[in-house]
């Protein structure tokens, strides 16, 4: 009937029958941010009254892409999967995501300026298995964070990179070499 209108959702439109699609008013819905996704998912854990660890919130909005869906469901496995806890050690043991420790100690050992001890360390990390890639994309974060520190001083810094530890690193690294530092994390 003329009265009745469908609305198709997809993440895929290619997968639609051209016939479907040429009869379609589509919508290009752009991703959600990662702090609109955290709040909402901040909202939902004290509306149920879960308790939670902001850092674990935020680990799940980022593993979300900007989904609000698989923020949702993501939840939903890390609640089951810490036992009715969002806390950040099993969100980064669910998501497979690298030790913020091991980040930022990596860090540090760039700001002292000690190859060997640099390379020590990161022959220890090899017990951990750790994902490479996943590493230096979690270097490159920090890095930014204190490159904004450096450049703004009352930057707070967020859930993952708190205000102290940029400070500490922001004086301890000249801004020239976070930018190198940086440049290598991404290539």
């Amino acid at each position: 009937p003329e009265h009745a209108k469908f609305l198709l959702a997809t993440t895929d439109p290619q997968k639609l029958p051209v016939t479907v699609l040429s009869r379609c008013l589509q919508f290009s819905l752009k991703r959600l941010s990662v702090a609109m996704i955290g709040d909402r998912i901040r909202h939902i854990l004290e509306a149920e009254a879960v308790p939670f660890e902001a850092a674990a919130v935020r680990l799940v909005a980022i593993a979300a892409d900007g989904s609000m869906r698989d923020g949702l469901s993501l939840l939903d496995q890390l609640i089951a999967f810490g036992g009715g806890r969002v806390e950040e050690a099993a969100a980064r043991a669910m998501l497979g995501t690298v030790d913020r420790q091991q980040v930022v100690r990596i860090a540090e050992l760039l700001a002292v300026g000690e190859p060997a001890g640099l390379l020590s360390y990161a022959r220890t990390l090899e017990d951990w298995s750790p994902d490479h890639a996943q590493m230096l994309d979690a270097l490159a974060a920090l890095l930014a964070r204190v490159a904004l520190k450096q450049a703004v001083a009352d930057y707070e810094g967020d859930e993952l990179h708190g205000p102290g530890l940029l400070a500490e690193l922001a004086g301890r690294l000249a801004p020239e070499d976070v930018q190198l530092y940086y440049q290598a994390a991404i290539m």
